[in-house]
């Protein structure tokens, strides 16, 4: 039988703590590298949403740049859309905010309670608003995510 001294116990210990403490650091610095990439993809998400906001004020304060990524002068959106042109551009931005929270909340952004909240309000939208006729024009454009396409269609629109 083989005899292990309190110095070989102690040094076993240390051993054991060290290699402890060295798979918890890896542990959570990869939750932290994760977070990280996370927190990265959302800023530059903001970053866009901030670009469009500003581009659709713009277009609100001067109906007729909304040529510029259309194509279509504003003075055929009454014809073509049964809308005026400062109605097109806001219910473009409300989609746009739309769009944005949905990917966020695909990226794990929103918990439960606050995509709740913008599920509701975007359910008001539709349901009361005449957004759903600004979406069935724009929809066949493909000038959103497919996914929030098929979101908006499967849950919205319900066509």
């Amino acid at each position: 039988m083989v005899l292990i001294g309190f110095s070989d116990t102690l040094s076993l210990a240390q051993s054991v703590g060290i290699v402890g403490t060295m798979v918890l650091t890896l542990y959570f610095s990869k939750r932290h590298i994760q977070a990280l990439s996370s927190d990265t993809e959302t800023r530059v998400l903001n970053d866009l949403d901030e670009k469009f906001h500003r581009m659709t004020e713009i277009i609100m304060a001067d109906p007729s740049m909304a040529k510029v990524i259309s194509g279509i002068d504003t003075h055929d959106y009454p014809k073509s859309y049964g809308i005026t042109a400062k109605e097109m551009a806001f219910s473009y931005y409300i989609l746009w905010m739309c769009a944005h929270a949905f990917a966020m909340r695909q990226r794990k952004v929103l918990d439960d309670n606050e995509w709740a909240g913008w599920l509701q309000w975007m359910r008001n939208c539709f349901r009361r608003g005449t957004i759903v006729e600004t979406w069935k024009q724009v929809e066949p454009n493909g000038r959103f995510n497919p996914a929030f396409q098929n979101f908006i269609n499967r849950e919205m629109v319900k066509a």
